[in-house]
């Protein structure tokens, strides 16, 4: 019995051996596969990386290629002012947000270049300006010159010819000095001080300036604004628009007239009223009279080279505000001044 139970338990013993051993084996066997797997896949998926990086290359250098190639086209004819360019900044892409800036950077450009062409524009208009004005008195200037050369004047004839050198060297220093002024705030030179000022004493100013020659042809006049008026404004600069516009309403009043200044304040703007029974201003001119060196024909035997009311609109401009006129000819004329409160 007990050699048989023996026998059971060395029998079994051998079974677990051979099984252990067999297990092993099978181990070993499917361990050597996963290497040689392993081995195979890791050849594979390093021919497959090598090949996308080929074709990733590839595809990237074409398409930088076209970036290249489209920027470059677009920045040709940006620089050859070409007008048929077209941006399609709507999608999604590197070049379209490349394509805004250079959008950007075009319109930049053009504005500048139009800038540069009006300025251009404006210096010829402005040297035909002054060769205009300037060239009458230069002929005034020479005939006197010659007049005084003359042996056989008398005194009389004399000192009428130096008065009217005087007065021509007089015009043309005040065409300087316009011009000066003019020139100054077109380029932003000047910079107006804005800052809260007492509007009546800047009109008194103003005022004071034409007194006398207003004093001269008898005319009355007459403000209404309070003394203790506070509003912003560049007190000097304000006061020139005001004196050019009093000066065209002094000299063209008839004697015994009339010029009235009136102040009203709004709720964004403060108007100034300047009114005169002069001799107004035809309908067609109205447009016209804030141009620079406009005159009437009819009025070039008055005083005055047409720089005037330019110069106030530029100053009124520039202090965010602006001008209008009514008038109506052989009544008279009210140039009503808007500045911002």
């Amino acid at each position: 019995m007990s050699k048989g139970k023996s026998l059971k338990k060395l029998f079994i013993g051998f079974l677990i051996v051979i099984i252990s051993l067999n297990i092993f084996y099978i181990i070993n066997v499917v361990n050597q596969l996963e290497k040689r797997c392993l081995i195979y896949s890791s050849i594979i998926l390093s021919i497959s990386i090598l090949l996308s990086c080929l074709i990733l290359v590839f595809k990237l250098n074409k398409l930088n290629s076209e970036f290249v190639n489209r920027i470059s086209e677009t920045i040709d004819k940006m620089t050859n002012n070409e007008s048929n360019i077209s941006f399609n900044s709507d999608e999604e892409t590197l070049f379209s947000r490349v394509e805004y800036r250079l959008n950007r950077l075009y319109n930049m450009l053009k504005a500048n270049n139009n800038s540069v062409n009006e300025d251009r524009e404006k210096l010829q208009e402005l040297i035909s300006d002054i060769s205009h004005q300037v060239k009458t008195p230069v002929t005034n200037l020479k005939m006197a010159k010659s007049f005084l050369k003359a042996e056989n004047i008398n005194i009389k004839e004399k000192n009428e010819a130096i008065e009217t050198i005087n007065a021509q060297v007089k015009k043309i220093d005040f065409l300087m000095k316009a011009l000066v002024k003019t020139s100054r705030l077109e380029a932003g030179v000047i910079k107006l001080n804005i800052q809260p000022n007492n509007l009546y004493e800047t009109i008194a100013r103003s005022v004071g300036g034409v007194y006398l020659k207003a004093k001269e042809k008898s005319l009355n006049i007459e403000i209404n604004c309070k003394e203790d008026f506070i509003i912003p404004h560049d007190s000097k600069w304000t006061g020139e628009a005001i004196f050019n516009i009093l000066e065209n309403a002094v000299k063209y009043t008839k004697e015994n007239g009339f010029i009235k200044i009136s102040v009203e304040k709004w709720e964004k703007y403060t108007k100034i009223d300047i009114s005169d029974n002069g001799i107004g201003i035809p309908e067609q001119s109205q447009g016209r009279i804030f141009q620079r060196f406009y005159r009437e024909e009819k009025l070039h035997d008055v005083e005055g080279i047409g720089v005037g009311l330019y110069l106030s609109r530029e100053i009124i401009s520039k202090e965010g505000g602006y001008i209008k006129v009514k008038s109506k000819e052989g009544m008279g004329s009210t140039f009503s001044i808007f500045l911002l409160n």
